[in-house]
This record gives structure tokens, sequence and C-alpha cells, in this order.
């Protein structure tokens, strides 16, 4: 399978956790659909201190996983949500 585009689409958007509204990634998203996954190597900002956890609540929000060879986040479904 191919891998995702390094330099990857320029259209970003926040991530913000579903239960106390904190901010969590600003992220290079591709396409319209839902946020399933978040590439590592496409997050610009990263507001966590510890891998796929709120900073806020304290709530795991996603699960660290390689997606075609590259390292990604997994997200828990209604755990976060777009801006």
């Amino acid at each position: 399978m191919a891998k995702p585009n390094k330099k990857g689409p320029v259209r970003t958007v926040d991530i913000y956790c579903a239960k106390c509204k904190a901010p969590l990634y600003k992220y290079r998203k591709g396409g319209k659909g839902a946020l399933v996954k978040c590439f590592k190597e496409r997050i610009v900002t990263d507001f966590t201190a510890q891998e796929g956890t709120c900073p806020g609540c304290g709530t795991v929000f996603a699960r660290d996983t390689l997606i075609r060879g590259t390292p990604a986040y997994k997200i828990i479904g209604a755990k976060v949500w777009v801006k």
C-alpha cells in the first residue's frame, strides 16, 4: 500500500476534547470525511503532554498505531471534535 503524502494537505483543522473542550492538535487534514486517524507527521501543533490523552481531563482519545507503515493515532469515536 502507498504511504501518505509527506507534504500533506494545506488546510489545517483544530482538534478539541469532546468532554472538556481543551485543544489537542492543530492538524493538516485531507478530504472532508470524519476524523478517523491522525498521522503524526501531519500534526502542526501538539498540545498534549502524554500521547493520546487529554491534558485537561485525562480522557484517552486515541491509540498509537502504524497505518501503512507510518506512525499515527487512531481516534476513538466521539472523544474529539473538529473545528
